[in-house]
């Protein structure tokens, strides 16, 4: 993993993804091709890091790469010294929580989740780090 450029198979919107100052992208790069991307969002504040934006090309999907990137982003969260670190998942998305939760993440509390969602659009589903839930 390295700080993100910008992957020719993104769009150029994702350049404004990275203007905030608390928000971290980092690129997968398998045999010198860009093969995913994701932002650590820091919350100095609440001492908390979401993981978010979380991609990997469609020729590059069902190869673990998912689940190295996800992991990548949580040691480099760990590394910074925060240790509640989360991501929420769009409900539509049947596949991203399998490879979440191979990755150490686990479902938070269901009244954790329902306060979480009040403010969303929609009812993610939330998962937290749970350094007990990985598979490696």
């Amino acid at each position: 993993m390295r700080a993100a450029g910008v992957p020719r198979f993104f769009p150029r919107a994702i350049t404004d993804w990275q203007r905030d100052d608390d928000v971290r992208a980092h690129v997968l790069v398998q045999d010198e091709r860009v093969v995913g991307y994701g932002e650590l969002w820091f919350d100095t504040e609440e001492d908390e890091v979401e993981l978010a934006r979380i991609i990997v090309a469609p020729d590059a999907r069902g190869k673990g790469l998912g689940r190295a990137l996800v992991r990548g982003l949580l040691a480099q969260a760990a590394a910074a010294g925060n240790h509640d670190i989360f991501l929420r998942v769009h409900p539509d998305n049947a596949t991203a929580p399998r490879c979440y939760r191979a990755a150490g993440l686990a479902p938070v509390d269901p009244a954790l989740a329902e306060t979480w969602n009040k403010t969303q659009p929609v009812d993610y589903a939330w998962l937290r780090h749970d350094p007990e839930a990985s598979d490696a």
